[in-house]
């Protein structure tokens, strides 16, 4: 039964959650496999029905769930108009034009074929997947919580991101509101005077949060330094820069295709190693206190290692040259479904049993809930 191994309800530490969940997405980024992805997609529905709170940001999912279907039916979109068609099975003879070199020779147009098609609609799943696997991670993690983790050094920093990941939640929420009042009042809720009609609500609301948000932090201190001097400052500055940079090179070098070896998981290792020396010596002039800072126990670790499990298992089956990550469209092929990332796919659906329930709403943590995200 969902939540035997923990009797005790209580929080999850939102880092976890967002660790499962950059790990599913770099999964996602390393195939183009559509049924790894689309179980990809399943893991994370599976564990957000099991484990979504009865908060306004545990809505969102649906949403990134559309967000994916629209990303999916641009791309295709844009391979009939600007792409090169590839492939012997037409499915639509049309004229086409090929712009000039100076336009960087882009065609208009032309013949759409089985296989372009089926290229885009991989490259858009692909895409799609990592989009609904940030969501997953909005759906899960509490946003204030999220907050309260952040180290002191980072903290306006983490403040910015925080607030800008509360966006999606708060308005799934203010349109669901301003959709239910046209209801009420008999005006239609469909098409572009509808969508017309409540964009002006949507705004003044999203206005009235910010000012709300705005005379919150200044009552709570918030950009108040400790004494630093300007060369501890600079040096701090320059450590975290440099450390940012040869981490993002890491990154991309994990996740891209032929990249030398040297150059992706020293790189981030020495990157992220830069990076915390940074943030030690800049939390002694952050002054900042927590209240009841959540704990990170057992079930923060099976978690969290659920997703670097199913990451490193896609990374492990793209260095093996294990055949079945990349499905060809030309000519199209059935997907496999190679072994290793599918064990690693039934580790990531884990957190819907390891993660503790949820505690039970009540009326104070309902109207906390609520004003959670503004606030």
């Amino acid at each position: 039964m969902i939540g035997s191994l923990h009797v005790i309800p209580r929080w999850l530490h939102p880092a976890a959650w967002w660790i499962w969940a950059l790990g599913l997405a770099a999964a996602a980024s390393r195939t183009t496999n559509p049924l790894l992805l689309l179980l990809i997609i399943s893991v994370a529905a599976l564990v957000v029905t099991a484990r979504k709170p009865d908060a306004p940001w545990g809505r969102s999912f649906m949403f990134f769930l559309r967000l994916g279907v629209a990303v999916i039916v641009i791309r295709v979109l844009v391979q009939v108009v600007f792409g090169a068609a590839f492939g012997t099975t037409v499915l639509l003879p049309l004229p086409g034009v090929t712009l000039p070199s100076w336009l960087a020779g882009v065609r208009l147009g032309g013949d759409i074929t089985f296989e372009s098609l089926l290229m885009a609609f991989y490259d858009g799943l692909r895409l799609a997947t990592i989009l609904i696997c940030v969501g997953a991670a909005n759906s899960l993690a509490s946003p204030s919580r999220l907050l309260k983790s952040v180290p002191a050094a980072l903290y306006e920093f983490g403040v910015s991101v925080v607030v800008a990941m509360t966006f999606t939640p708060q308005l799934v929420i203010d349109v669901d509101r301003v959709r239910t009042a046209r209801r009420l009042r008999g005006r239609p809720t469909t098409g572009i005077r509808a969508i017309a009609g409540s964009a002006m609500p949507v705004f003044e609301g999203a206005l009235e949060k910010s000012v709300t948000l705005a005379a919150a932090m200044d009552s709570r201190g918030y950009g108040r330094r400790g004494a630093l001097s300007a060369k501890k400052r600079r040096t701090n500055s320059a450590l975290l820069l440099l450390g940012l940079v040869a981490a993002c090179i890491g990154a991309y070098a994990l996740i891209a295709a032929g990249s030398p070896v040297a150059l992706g998981l020293p790189m981030l290792i020495l990157g992220v190693s830069i990076c915390l020396v940074s943030i030690t010596l800049s939390a002694r002039a952050a002054v900042r206190t927590r209240y009841r800072p959540d704990p990170w126990a057992l079930p923060e670790n099976l978690v969290a290692g659920a997703g670097v499990l199913v990451a490193m298992s896609f990374a492990s089956a793209a260095w093996l040259l294990i055949s079945g990550l990349d499905t060809p469209s030309n000519p199209p092929t059935w997907p496999a479904l190679p072994l290793l990332p599918l064990a690693g796919l039934m580790i990531a659906a884990t957190p819907a049993i390891t993660a503790p329930p949820l505690p039970q709403p009540t009326l104070a943590s309902a109207r906390r809930n609520e004003i959670e995200v503004a606030a």
